[in-house]
């Protein structure tokens, strides 16, 4: 199966901000965001909701902080239609607290004039609750 040049640039890419995601390397992801970039994360963990690329590049370095050997993004399956890149992934890593931290995600990332102009993030929230901020009630729950 062949791909147009358009949709091998879309998934390159892609496989730049996953790479670059695992290595915690902030200047690279910094590089591939646009100027106008938008990071969306659903539920009511910290880091949830809407980010500009400044907040976006500080809960990256927010959250690669609390995994000292990495946090490694494999690519699992990836799809392309113009500007939109589907991708199924999952994390593996241990958090600072010893505890193990394996999530399955499904991010939407778009593409505009060779810059990531958007990254939505579904993943397991729960988990990332329980891990990340190790039981601690959500925002907003009386605890």
């Amino acid at each position: 199966m062949t791909f147009d040049a358009a949709s091998e640039a879309q998934r390159a890419i892609t496989r730049s901000l996953f790479d670059a995601l695992s290595r915690s390397d902030v200047a690279a992801v910094d590089a591939l965001y646009s100027e106008d970039f938008v990071l969306w994360s659903p539920g009511t963990l910290p880091f949830s909701g809407i980010h500009g690329k400044v907040g976006a590049l500080e809960l990256m370095k927010m959250i690669t902080s609390a995994f000292p050997e990495g946090l490694r993004f494999t690519i699992d399956a990836m799809t392309v239609e113009g500007e939109r890149v589907a991708v199924e992934a999952h994390s593996e890593g241990t958090h600072a607290s010893g505890r193990d931290y394996h999530n399955e995600y499904h991010f939407l990332v778009k593409i505009r004039d060779g810059k990531i102009v958007m990254l939505k993030e579904y993943m397991d929230t729960q988990h990332a609750m329980d891990v990340l901020l190790q039981g601690m009630p959500a925002p907003g729950s009386e605890g």
